[in-house]
């Protein structure tokens, strides 16, 4: 005979598998505590030493960590594998002490030697990482990585034993720990890279689903290509109990309108973007799933100075001065951003850039009959390289026109997948690019630094060596008002090169599901896993697609 609560429990759990069958993949999804996330393209790998792009970010930040994580709420970072640390009265000595409970995800400690390994790695000169500069304000970095030395016992990092790590600077950095929460920073596990290849292997088979070992709230489940990645919650990650979530699913859908129409079946509870044209409709009909936010992030052209022609600066000024950006703004990306007229965005960190970058088409004609191709004769057609997503390409045809109006000139446009074009950036096959950067870090250094020589996300060629100093100074110091004098001197100096072509600063644009909680806008847009949740865990009244 079947005991009454055993025989409630039947049917109720055959009330809520009847009713799931109804219920949208979000509804359902909810239930189970998973989070469905649209993540634009398919991800370049999960390597944190090797990639670059947004859509790895957020698959990194769930499955690693490391010294310390990102406020989701903005403001000075939180406490990661580090428990605590302190500073030295001059700023240039940091004593890491690390939470003893860290472990990795098979089980092994985590241990301040990780770090030393793993920030080695990232520092081997042949591994070719594009994000060794991250720790160029260590002692003996620079010098390492650009194989000056051999011997990495002059870098300053060291293991004092297996939960205290001591990390010397060049110099005092007020932003050292905002950027160790930057995936570049993360440890690796040393076995599971060795077992699979050498220390600079870059075919990531150790970030393969069933070899992938890392420290963070999630574990690699399984990787559909152009279908899904599904990470699940790390039973052994320290702070696991205040993790509610056990799965996220990452969707890479590059097309803007097919993730619009997924949100809107009820097939994601967070989109990437929101589609240029959708957004002013959404904007009208106040949308209450749309959110737009400030994001620390510069869209910009990204301009090949090794190029014949456009190694000429005058080239390029004529190029950036062609650009209506209050047309784009308001005729073509229409969703709040802003016309960009330096490339750290205004306001960051309380930095104001001094510069401007006129809308001049007589100027700009002028200048190109300076460079010797007056109306544009004899003027090769160049290319511009995207990605594949809508917004890129109509903001490419604008451009495009713009140029062919103002200048007289013809422009190609090349459109390429994720991988394809970050490989053509890399190896310097591209004339002009489309590209965006992101703050890794509060602060304007996190944009400046990436254009200095040797900096692995300087893909445009183009080398100063007065900018070079002036960035050198502003890191020398500790004094807010002098370090800004120093970097706005360098912005300065870039935007009157333009080896890169600042077109608008971000806005965050995309839609959230009102079921998710713990999602707290920011300057970065990094939301840690174990900050969202959903709203209950009852059954959510049906929403049947």
């Amino acid at each position: 005979m079947i005991h009454s609560k055993h025989f409630y429990i039947i049917l109720l759990a055959a009330f809520i598998a009847s009713c799931s069958e109804n219920l949208s993949p979000v509804d359902d999804a909810l239930n189970k505590q998973i989070l469905l996330f649209g993540n634009g393209s398919e991800p370049q790998g999960l390597d944190p030493h090797i990639v670059t792009g947004v859509p790895e970010h957020h698959l990194l930040i769930s499955m690693c960590e490391g010294l310390t994580i990102a406020n989701p709420k903005g403001g000075e970072n939180l406490p990661g594998v580090a428990e605590s640390w302190k500073i030295s009265p001059d700023g240039k000595t940091y004593t890491f002490y690390l939470n003893k409970n860290a472990q990795w995800s098979n089980g092994d400690p985590l241990t301040a030697g990780d770090f030393v390994w793993s920030w080695m790695r990232i520092l081997t000169p042949s591994l070719g990482s594009q994000y060794p500069d991250m720790l160029y304000y260590v002692k003996g970095a620079a010098e390492f990585h650009q194989a000056k030395t051999q011997d990495f016992s002059t870098v300053g990092v060291k293991a004092i034993n297996d939960y205290e790590l001591r990390v010397e600077l060049k110099n005092p950095t007020p932003f050292f720990i905002r950027l160790l929460s930057h995936y570049s920073t993360y440890p690796v596990h040393k076995e599971t890279v060795l077992t699979h290849g050498p220390i600079d292997d870059r075919n990531g088979l150790w970030t393969r689903p069933g070899n992938f070992v890392c420290n963070g709230p999630m574990n690699l489940k399984s990787w559909e290509l152009n279908k899904q990645i599904i990470v699940e919650k790390n039973p052994l990650y320290w702070d696991a109990e205040n993790v509610k979530l056990n799965e996220i699913r990452y969707f890479p859908v590059s097309n803007e309108s097919t993730e619009d129409r997924m949100f809107r079946a009820g097939q994601l509870h967070v989109t990437n973007v929101v589609p240029l044209e959708k957004c002013p409709v959404y904007i009208e009909n106040n949308n209450p799933n749309l959110r737009i936010e400030p994001y620390m992030g510069t869209y910009f052209y990204r301009v090949n100075t090794r190029h014949p022609v456009l190694k000429d600066k005058r080239v390029r000024l004529a190029l950036a001065y062609a650009i209506n950006r209050n047309q784009i703004v308001d005729k073509v990306s229409k969703c709040g951003q802003k016309a960009a007229y330096s490339f750290t965005p205004p306001g960051s960190a309380g930095y104001e850039p001094d510069t401007e970058i006129p809308f001049n088409p007589v100027l700009a004609k002028s200048l190109l009959a300076e460079a010797g191709y007056k109306d544009g004769i004899d003027f090769p057609v160049l290319e511009i390289l995207f990605n594949t997503q809508e917004g890129h390409r109509k903001i490419a045809l604008a451009i495009q026109q713009m140029w062919q109006e103002n200048l007289g000139i013809s422009i190609q446009l090349v459109n390429q997948d994720w991988k394809v074009y970050l490989a053509r950036e890399m190896t310097g096959d591209f004339q002009i690019s489309r590209a965006g950067w992101i703050g890794d870090y509060e602060d304007p250094n996190t944009f400046l630094d990436t254009l200095r020589p040797n900096r692995g996300n300087n893909k445009t060629g183009w080398e100063n060596e007065e900018y070079d100093r002036l960035l050198e100074l502003a890191n020398s110091t500790n004094e807010k008002v002098k370090r800004y004098e120093y970097l706005m001197q360098a912005e300065q100096l870039l935007i009157s090169e333009m080896p890169i072509i600042p077109i608008y600063t971000y806005v965050r644009q995309y839609q959230l599901s009102s079921d998710v909680k713990g999602w707290h806008p920011n300057l970065l847009d990094t939301h840690h896993p174990k900050s969202v949740s959903y709203t209950h865990l009852t059954l959510p009244t049906k929403r049947i697609v």
